[in-house]
This record gives C-alpha cells, sequence and structure tokens, in this order.
C-alpha cells in the first residue's frame, strides 16, 4: 500500500488508515477474535496507521488494538489514540447527556468514562491508554472530541478554553520530550478544527465526515489553514457514517443517524453518476479526499477481515477523471476540489 508523509512529523502512513471505533461496539457487539483478526488483517494489507480512542467502547478498542499489536509487532505501526476522557472503573457508563449527536456504544467495558481536558487529566489519559494498549509509546495524541457535536452549543466554549489551557500544553511538552512525535485534534467540525489549526501549533488532524464526496465544508477554510501551516491531514468517516458505503438504502446512517430525504436524494444522485462511470460509490468515497494534497490518509473502520480486503482493493482500483469531472458538472462535487491523478 502506497505511503505517504504525515506533515513535518517525520513519520510516513499508508494511504489507508485503520480506525479502530467499530471495535468499541459502536453499532453493534463484536465478539474479540473477530476484532483482533481484523485487526491483523489490517497490517497483513499493509495498513501501517492505526487510530483508536479511550472513546472506543470506553477503551475496549484499545484493548483490542493492543492485543493485535502484540501479535504482529508495535513496530510495523504508527499507532494514534486520543486524550480529553479519563475512565474509571469503579462506577458504571452514564446514558449520553440530551442535545448532542455523538453516539454511545452498544457494548464496551463497564467503566465510566468523565470528560477532563486538564493537564493532568490529559496525562492520566495518556498513562491509561499506554496501559490498555500495552505498549510503552504512542506516535500521534490528539484532543478528541471538542465540538458541538460531543458538548452542546452552551459548553463549547468552555470546553475549548480548558483545552488550549490544560491538555494543550500537556501534548506540548509530550512533545518536547520526544514521548510522542505528533500532536492534534480529532473532532466532526470543520469549523472547530479551524480553530484549534490557527491557535496552536498542532502537526496533524483527524476530521471526521466533513470533507467527503457527499460534502466538502473543509475546503473553504481548514484545509488551506493545514496546508500554510504544513499540517498532515487524517480524513475519517468519508462514508459519512455509512451511507457513502452502503448507498441510498433503506436505513441508511448519516451522521450517527437515519439519513434524511434530502441527503438520501444527493446520495441517489453521486451514485447515479458513479454507475454512468462503472464506479462502485464507496470506492469513488475512498478515494476522493486522498486527492487533497494536505490529506495523508483516509481513516477507515472495519469490523471484519473481510471489510479490511475490500477497502485495500477500493483503494487500489483507478477512478477514471471523468468521473471526478462529472460529479463537478451536475454540482454534486465542489468546483475547487482538487481530485486524485
Amino acid at each position: 500500500m502506497s505511503q505517504r508523509s504525515l506533515g513535518r512529523t517525520g513519520l510516513s502512513v499508508s494511504t489507508i488508515g485503520f480506525g479502530a471505533a467499530p471495535l468499541g461496539d459502536l453499532y453493534a457487539k463484536l465478539d474479540d477474535s473477530t476484532a483482533i483478526a481484523t485487526v491483523e488483517a489490517a497490517a497483513a494489507a499493509g495498513i501501517t496507521l492505526f487510530d483508536t480512542s479511550p472513546h472506543y467502547g470506553n477503551g475496549l478498542a484499545e484493548h483490542r488494538v493492543g492485543t493485535a499489536l502484540r501479535r504482529f509487532g508495535r513496530d510495523r505501526v504508527v499507532l494514534s489514540t486520543k486524550v480529553g476522557r479519563v475512565m474509571d472503573p469503579r462506577r458504571a457508563p452514564a446514558p449520553p447527556p440530551a442535545g448532542v449527536i455523538s453516539p454511545g456504544f452498544a457494548g464496551g467495558l463497564p467503566h465510566a468514562a468523565a470528560f477532563d481536558y486538564s493537564f493532568d487529566g490529559t496525562m492520566r489519559a495518556f498513562e491509561q491508554s499506554l496501559l490498555r494498549l500495552g505498549t510503552d509509546r504512542i506516535d500521534l495524541l490528539l484532543i478528541h472530541d471538542i465540538d458541538v457535536w460531543t458538548h452542546g452549543p452552551d459548553a463549547i466554549e468552555g470546553r475549548i478554553r480548558e483545552a488550549m489551557e490544560g491538555a494543550y500544553p500537556a501534548l506540548e511538552r509530550l512533545r518536547a520530550e520526544g514521548v510522542v512525535k505528533g500532536i492534534g485534534i480529532g473532532v466532526n467540525e470543520a469549523d472547530i478544527a479551524t480553530r484549534f489549526a490557527e491557535a496552536g501549533d498542532f502537526d496533524t488532524m483527524l476530521l471526521a465526515g466533513r470533507y467527503s464526496l457527499l460534502e466538502q465544508p473543509a475546503l473553504e477554510r481548514f484545509l488551506p489553514v493545514a496546508r500554510r501551516k504544513g499540517m498532515g491531514i487524517l480524513m475519517g468517516g468519508v462514508f459519512n457514517s455509512g451511507i457513502l458505503a452502503t448507498g441510498a438504502v433503506e436505513g441508511a446512517h448519516y451522521n450517527y443517524a437515519p439519513a434524511p430525504p434530502a441527503v438520501l436524494q444527493r446520495v441517489r444522485r453521486i451514485e447515479a453518476v458513479c454507475r454512468a462511470h462503472d464506479v462502485p460509490l464507496a470506492r469513488a468515497a475512498l478515494q476522493f479526499p486522498l486527492g487533497h494534497p494536505s490529506v495523508s490518509s483516509v481513516v477507515l473502520g472495519a469490523v471484519t477481515p473481510q471489510e479490511v480486503a475490500a477497502n485495500a482493493a477500493a483503494a487500489a482500483e483507478p477512478v477514471p477523471a471523468a468521473l471526478w469531472q462529472a460529479l463537478k458538472d451536475e454540482r454534486l462535487l465542489d468546483a475547487d476540489a482538487p481530485v486524485p491523478a
């Protein structure tokens, strides 16, 4: 699998990364053997970037990724995880608060998560992740979920201040000491990503869902800022929670919820253009973000080795340039969006 440099970190990552959110029992409970085999299949397919988080199943995804790493070797991968939540094994998880979009999980560990973007909380979260992953180092450390999706409009400004005054200095210290090689943010909102990119000296950001074949709000401000500052960007959620993988079928998910009629209609139009060029929708959706020069990798989730193989195959099969132009002609793709060569 092809590799790209990740901004100024000195790291190279596979153009397709592995996202471990589904391994935290995101939509359904997953047995351990299948989860671990899926991570092993990703490594066997040439994927070198593995991204996880304490949030994914309250630590379950980190446990599963760590088990697989011990089987095929830590030195083969670039490992990314996140801070912002500290786990308490003495309390049971609470349901998600009302008024936010950020999803809960169907299963996971029976540990309660508490948001903590302070300096000390960040260091504690980092140490907990090292223990769950069973490793002595993490390559990329990201501040997780500082967005309206997670905290709601009334709390977001306070959370941003807390992160920049607490978590960010902690990450800067870890980077300066050589404990981590790159620091960044992991969010679902392009505007929030832009604010952090302009406010701090970040190496990378993982932006989910906001630069996809369906929508490109990151193109106007965030990606130009990232380009100017030499950041290497990781794009997650390129299927917009599923609809760009399944198509506009009954029950298709968009932003972790059933897709609304307007989104279903737009996806049907994109599908029609893809069919006319004999390109599966998922292949086009996977490859589109890689056309931008600041994007180092597209991070994809999977719950079976077969899904990993399908993603790798979709990444390897070229998409004709005529498809991208047709999507622009139909005003289904931003006219200024760079596309894969």
